[in-house]
């Protein structure tokens, strides 16, 4: 243990937003901590950055070592360094948000973590320290940027029908949006490829799936390419 503490940086630590969606629902994954403070309370995947670590790389570490996460979509949201928000020493935390799709991952039990659990958005329980604050903030910065960069393909699978991508949106930003304008400005953009293949979940009006295309987004963002919702 002694060894472990002397690697860390005991000021510096890293929480972790991370936004999943499904069953027309943004979700966000939570860990039972396993050790005090807040011993048993739900709470942010997190822990603290190592003496000799580039920020980046603690966070990769951190999120695989208590969730079993690996290779996702990260951004950073701010520093939150409130005088207070660590019960035993003075603490800053930067706040990261993450955003996977569920079907893709399994979830493991980690490093101060007895549970792994997706909670619907609504339906949060309390958590500890100031993690409903940073949470707060990582849906208005997630908000903001699923308006101007296409991040939220990252929630969906990799085949989704076209009233999948818009209740989507309309779930992130909560509010509802014109059918024919959504499609008409989505499929403008050339970034997603229709496929051949129909949704075998809606035997009745089944429609078309769809796939993110990488290749084009890429080839328009050389050019200058916005993406606007």
């Amino acid at each position: 243990m002694s060894h472990i503490l002397k690697e860390i940086i005991k000021n510096l630590s890293i929480d972790c937003v991370i936004f999943g969606f499904e069953k027309s629902r943004l979700e966000i994954l939570l860990i039972k901590r396993a050790r005090n403070p807040a011993k048993g309370k739900w709470a942010l995947p997190g822990g603290f950055i190592k003496k000799e670590e580039l920020v980046e790389n603690a966070v990769k570490r951190i999120l695989n070592a208590t969730t079993g996460l690996s290779n996702i979509y990260l951004e950073e949201v701010k520093v939150f360094d409130q005088v207070d928000r660590y019960p035993l020493w003075r603490v800053f935390t930067i706040g990261y948000f993450a955003l996977i799709s569920p079907e893709h991952y399994q979830l493991t039990t980690g490093a101060d973590t007895t549970a792994v659990k997706w909670f619907p958005l609504d339906e949060l329980p309390e958590l500890p320290f100031d993690h409903k604050k940073i949470l707060d903030y990582a849906l208005m910065k997630l908000r903001n940027r699923v308006k101007h960069t296409p991040i939220g393909f990252e929630l969906l699978p990799l085949k989704f029908t076209l009233p999948q991508l818009q209740n989507l949106y309309e779930i992130i930003l909560d509010k509802k949006l014109d059918k024919r304008n959504f499609r008409k400005r989505i499929l403008n953009m050339y970034l997603i490829r229709r496929l051949k293949e129909k949704d075998k979940n809606n035997v009745k009006r089944a429609a078309y799936l769809y796939k993110f295309d990488v290749k084009n987004y890429n080839k328009y963002k050389e050019k200058g390419f916005i993406f606007e919702l």
